[in-house]
Parts: C-alpha cells; structure tokens; sequence
C-alpha cells in the first residue's frame, strides 16, 4: 500500500503540481484505487476532478468520465493536455467518422481520460467500442442529474447503470458538490452502486459571509459594496442584456468589468475570461454561464442580483468566492418583488403538454426531419431565431426545450466553441494519386502534412485555417474552398470550426401527437420546481437564523455550531453589548428623557447621538421590560417615574 501511496503522490505533484492531497480527497481516491464504488460529495472547489485523474492516471487502461457539460469537458481536456496526458472528448457536432476514429483510439491504449455526455450513452456505435476497452474507471460527474428529486435532473444519467453490466469488475466513483439526503439515496440506488463507501465533506464554508440586503436599488448597494471589498469579484444575473448594461454602468462608474454570456462568441468569451483570470479586469457581470470548472481562487465576492431558481444553484455559484481559504463575501441583492418573480417564474417552468408537443413538431419542421428519421444527429440551433421562425414566446420555448430534454427526447448544448478538424480517410498511395490527378488541390495536401504530418491518416488533429493558408501563400476562403472538395471527394474527413449552441435529437422522431410524455414525471417535477423555488425565497426573507446553518440543514447536515461571519451572526454580534457598556446606554437614556418628555425612537437617538444599531435596540427594549421606561401606545418613550 505504501508504494501505492508513493505513486499518487508523486502524480499529485509530478502532473498536477500540487504538494499534498486534501483530507477527504485522499480519502476517496483510496478508495477507488481499492476498487471500491465510491460516492464523494464535495463541495464547490473540494477538489473534485483529481479524485478520478489521479486513480485513473495510477491504474492501467482508460477511465470514462461521463459528464454533462459540453465546455466543462473541453476544459479539462485541454488542463489534462497541457500535463502531457491523453484525453479526449465525445460531444455534440463530431461527424460519426471522427467518433468512430476517437473510439479506435481508445481501444487501441495511450488514451488515458474519455469525456463524454451521458446521451452518447445510448449509441451502438459506442456501446460495441465500450466493450472492447480496457477499462479502468467510470467516473460520474455532477451525478445529481440522476436524480429526479434534484434540480437538474438528466434521464440520459440512467444509462449508466445499464453499460455497467459489460464491466461488471470495473469500479464507479461518482461525484457532486450539493445533494440532497433524497438525491444521495437515488444516486446510490440509480447508479447500483455495490457496498459503496460514502464520503461527505462538510457544506460549511467558513471563510465565507453570507448575507442578504433586501434593497430597491441593487445598483446602488452593489456599488457600495464592491467599494468595501477590495479584490475579484463576480456579479450574476439573469439575462445576457442585464449582464452588458451592468457591466457598461459599472465601467461608467470607474471599475474594472466585462461582460460574459453564452451569447457571445467563443474568442470573445475566452478573452473576457482570461483577463479576469489574470486580474486585468477586476469584476465579471454574467448569467450562470460562467464558472463551471474555472478555478479562480482569489474571488473575494460573488454578487447575485437576481434570485437563483435553487438553493443548490446558489450555494455552488456563492461557492465560486474564497477558494484560496482567505476572508471572502457571498451577497444577494433582493426584494419582496423578486420573490413574487421567481415564484410565478416556477410555476411556469413545465409548460403545458399540448404546448410541448407543439415545439416538438415545430423542431421537426425547423430541421425538416421525417418521422422515424434516426437519433444522435446534432444541428446548430438558436433559440430566438427558432422561436421567432414559429411565432413562439421565447420563455415559453425555453421551459419546453428543458422538458423534452429531462423527457430524454433532445439535449441542448450550451454555447461552445469547436475548432476545425481534419483527417486523411484514404492511405498515403490514394493520396499521392489524388495529388497527381487534382494539381489545385497539391498545394493543400502538401501544407496539411508539412503541418500535421503522417499522424492526420490515423487521427484527427485540430486545424487552423488562417495558419495553414498563411504557410501556403494562399487565400483562406480559396484554401477552407479546397478542404470542402478534399471533403466532398471523401479523401478527408473536415470538420469547420463551430460557435454555436447544438440541439441534438436523442431518440428517432416521433409523431408529435404521440410523443411518449410522462406526465406523473412532468407532475412531479414541476412541484419539487415550486418547493426548490419556495425554500429559496425562504432563505433570502429568513433572518432568524445562521445562514450557513441554514443552508446546511438543506442539504441533511445539521450542526449546533454558527458560522459567526454571516449577516445573522453578525448582527447578533452586535446585539450583545459588554455589561458595562449597556449600563452606560442606560444611564444615558434616563438623563435624556427629562421628567415629563416624550421623544420618538428616532427623536431619542438623534438627542443621544447615537446610532440605532441592535444592541442599542436589545437595551432600549431590556428597558422597557425592567420599566425603567415606558413605549406609549403612540409609540414613543418616557421614563416609568412620570407615570
């Protein structure tokens, strides 16, 4: 064991760079190196992706990571290919040819990480290539989605149980940073988990303040707030517009910030991102777009000035400030008119069946599919530009895309961007032929395997088509011209770069009129949507109690013990004044009130010169009780003795 020890550790610091793992995260990656099936609920920054790449790097053969957001997996590819380790992804847009390559590939060894969305799944294509990998791993990311009592529930999470079967020996680690004692029990029992061993890492963040300001004018409180906290800051809200208004009023007011939505294009958004990664741009206004697997740790306050949908969306994006274990500041701007919003905004999330079968068919028409036309082809898709196609609410529209995909029917992708790729599909005998026979396209061929070399006939290698054009003195719109023909002749598989969202039809098209709907499903999920949006109105109107402990006792973990940096907290700080300073309150009142005078909370503060803190407050009222003095009906004060 202890030259196993010796081996994670030396990939923890050789690959990673970090000195020493976290208490709970070697916890788990033991015990999935024991082979055990394991559940880990960390919290948001506990660590999570190096409890399957350490293992998964340790052990012989090829770990699947099953995950499903599409930029979350392209970032860890890229982090895992900068350490000099294999990995590669299986997403939306990819052409079957350069799947069917990618999947060879990992038959074949080297490739250590697959990514994939839990939708691809389903696909013989893949099942008949998952069978034939030497497999070390299945690891389970954001595995709440399995869960139908969760927030963000995916039925393509249930197949995992069901490709298990031809691994039977291979062990499963699932992970995710916020269930709930309802979604952990579905987790262990959806995913058939074996004598699993259990690991939670405490939800209290205690270098992290809480507080709620129940404001009209979020600008004005956000302002003032991000003049007290110095350092990087994030400030979400809900719409892309919102986003670039508040980031224009923030630089007309002298900050540092940038707006970042799904909106924007990929060159765009990789821009905004790295200068506020890098400091260069202080604040980062943005939808909830932003932030799944960026690991900033200086955040020192994350802003929402719109209420999230759940307590579990806000606890992972507050989750976002103070990584680093310094001091940092989770603030939510709201009011009475927000929580009649987003509670009217729920009962709205799961729309009408007539209406969902509408949109359904109305896909159909949009990509001109036929019914029985075949599953997992993938298509560019923008929502406002469909809605406004069929005269549709885009709301609306949105609701039902979310429900037809929880119905398993689609899957749409965020934003994200895709660079070009290319692959020679004929051998190098071909190829000198096709060079002979076609002498406009020599130049391109010759310039793609200077550039790429012999690897493009066994692989697929990202391109860029300026660079490549550049190299061979020729035109880019003249070279891209080439590559299309090279295509279309099926000598090369060429795959343009993309920027779009992708909406991927998951099962054959259906008659809309007999579109298989669950509807005690649609029931069910649109109560838990009301009560998810109810305890979130709760803990923003609550100020009864410590926030992290009511947050804690959300997720099932309840402690005795109060954070002591939150708004609650610290207001009961301040409530409890030294004994003799309340004895010196005390006396200041009653020389204030003369015999005979009565004064107004207000007025008798402002004769005092005091602030109405309370502390103050507790001893006024501590006063009233011991009838040193009297609140008249009228609502003001006097001293008892001039009864």
């Amino acid at each position: 064991m202890a030259e196993v020890n010796d081996r994670l550790v030396m990939l923890l610091k050789e690959v990673f760079g970090w000195k020493e793992f976290r208490p709970v995260q070697k916890q788990v990656i033991d015990a999935v190196c024991r082979g055990e099936d394991t559940l880990a609920i960390l919290p948001t920054g506990g660590g999570k992706s190096l409890c399957y790449q350490v293992p998964g790097l340790a052990k012989d053969g090829i770990c699947i990571v099953i995950s499903p957001l599409i930029a979350l997996m392209k970032d860890q590819v890229d982090y895992l290919k900068v350490r000099g380790v294999k990995a590669v992804a299986l997403h939306a847009g990819m052409s079957a040819r350069e799947i069917d390559t990618l999947l060879d590939n990992c038959i074949r060894g080297g490739v250590k990480f697959l990514y994939l969305s839990p939708e691809r799944l389903k696909s013989d294509l893949f099942v008949e290539r998952f069978k034939q990998m030497n497999l070390n791993l299945i690891a389970v990311d954001e595995a709440h989605c399995i869960s139908q009592w969760g927030y963000d529930f995916r039925p393509a999470y249930l197949e995992i149980a069901t490709i298990r079967a031809y691994h039977p020996k291979v062990n499963v680690l699932a992970l995710t940073a916020s269930a709930t004692p309802e979604v952990e029990k579905d987790i262990l029992e959806k995913l058939q988990l074996k004598k699993p061993a259990t690991f939670h890492q405490s939800f209290v963040r205690k270098n992290l303040s809480y507080s709620v300001r129940l404001v009209e004018n979020k600008l004005e409180k956000g302002l003032e707030i991000l003049k007290r906290i110095s350092g990087s800051a994030i400030w979400y809200v809900r719409t892309r517009q919102a986003s670039q208004q508040l980031a224009k009023q923030l630089q007309k007011m002298g900050f540092s910030a940038a707006a970042y939505h799904a909106g924007m294009t990929a060159s765009d958004r990789s821009a905004k991102q790295e200068a506020w990664k890098t400091n260069q741009v202080r604040i980062i206004v943005s939808t909830n777009a932003f932030g799944m697997g960026i690991d900033k740790p200086d955040v020192r306050v994350v802003l929402h000035s719109d209420l999230p949908e759940n307590l579990e969306s806000y606890y992972q994006e507050a989750g976002r400030a103070g990584r680093d274990g310094q001091k940092a500041y989770a603030v939510l701007l709201t009011n009475g008119q927000d929580f009649e919003l987003l509670l009217d905004r729920s009962s709205l999330v799961y729309p009408p069946i007539e209406f969902l079968r509408r949109v359904y068919q109305c896909l159909a028409n949009y990509f001109q599919l036929a019914i029985g036309a075949q599953s997992l082809r993938s298509y560019d898709f923008e929502i406002s530009d469909f809605a406004s196609t069929y005269q549709l609410p885009v709301l609306d529209s949105y609701y039902a895309l979310k429900v037809l995909e929880e119905e398993g029917l689609i899957a749409v992708n965020e934003s994200f961007f895709s660079p070009s790729r290319a692959h020679f599909l004929v051998n190098p005998q071909r190829l000198y032929e096709v060079q002979i026979q076609h002498a406009k396209l020599d130049q391109v061929i010759k310039i793609l395997l200077r550039t790429h070399g012999g690897n493009l006939f066994s692989e697929y290698f990202t391109i860029q088509e300026a660079k490549l054009a550049k190299a061979a003195g020729l035109d880019e719109a003249v070279l891209i011209k080439a590559l299309l023909e090279l295509a279309k002749m099926e000598v090369l598989d060429y795959e343009p770069r993309k920027d779009r969202p992708q909406l991927t039809f998951l099962m054959e098209r259906y008659d809309a009129a007999t579109l298989p709907l669950n509807f005690k499903r649609i029931t069910l999920r649109r109560e838990l949507t009301l009560d998810k949006a109810t305890q979130m109105v709760a803990y923003a109107h609550q100020f009864r109690i410590c926030r992290t402990q009511f947050i804690q006792a959300y997720f099932g973990e309840f402690s005795d013990e109060k954070c002591g940096v939150c708004d609650h907290c610290v207001e009961q700080k301040k409530a409890s004044l030294p004994i003799e300073v309340e004895n010196k309150f005390k006396e200041q009142v009653m020389q204030t009130l003369a015999p005979g005078e009565v004064l107004s909370e207000e007025g008798l503060f402002e004769a005092l010169n005091k602030p109405t803190s309370l502390g103050h407050l507790k001893c006024l009222r501590q006063m009233v009780e011991e009838r040193m003095v009297e609140l008249t009906a009228s609502g003001k004060y006097k001293r008892m003795e001039d009864g």
